[in-house]
């Protein structure tokens, strides 16, 4: 039977439900299951903090000189988490959200990227709204929610101890690394 999921479920669709940043934030404070898990909630909450900066300046006004800026801090927040999620142990790399996750991370850097350039630099207004930042933001984080409650609940299930990649033969590493190598590029 599977572990509960520590997200807040809709009592209507019985699904998880996260509403408001500050919800968010409660569910990264309480994923301290070990230290890679402490270590990317700080790192989700970091960016949580620069998202509804930007979605707020966003509301009030698209002012490329005012925006522009945080956009830029924020690929740079971005860049730092994204290294993060790649160092993470081989426990998390096994998971099927881990490879949707690192996808949306990626994305979301090109979106900021593509944000920044339309228009050109001599445009007084970004083109961006405060709704669609806010909606690749929600999925981004919401991905890497989604990454963190399924550790959580394979580490409370006691799956992390049953990877079979320490049994694999010398070759078949060689071939996964390589596989691997090419997947990142």
């Amino acid at each position: 039977m599977p572990t509960p999921s520590r997200l807040r479920l809709d009592p209507t669709t019985n699904l998880p439900n996260i509403h408001s940043f500050g919800e968010l934030g409660s569910f990264l404070r309480g994923s301290d299951t070990d230290e890679d898990t402490r270590r990317l909630s700080e790192s989700m909450g970091e960016l949580s903090v620069h998202i509804e900066a930007i979605i707020t300046a966003l509301r009030t006004s698209r002012a490329r000189t005012t925006v522009a800026p945080m956009l830029v801090d924020l690929l740079t927040v971005l860049r730092r988490h994204r290294t993060l999620v790649v160092s993470l142990d081989v426990i998390w790399r096994g998971l099927y959200e881990y490879a949707p996750y690192l996808q949306a991370l990626n994305n979301f850097r090109v979106l900021i990227g593509q944000w920044l350039l339309e228009g050109g630099p001599g445009s007084a207004q970004l083109q961006l709204g405060a709704e669609d930042f806010e909606l690749v933001a929600w999925r981004t984080l919401g991905e890497g929610m989604l990454m963190i409650d399924m550790y959580e609940q394979t580490v409370a299930l006691g799956q992390a101890d049953q990877s079979s990649l320490g049994a694999l033969e010398e070759p078949q590493v060689k071939r996964a690394i390589q596989w691997w190598k090419k997947l990142r590029l």
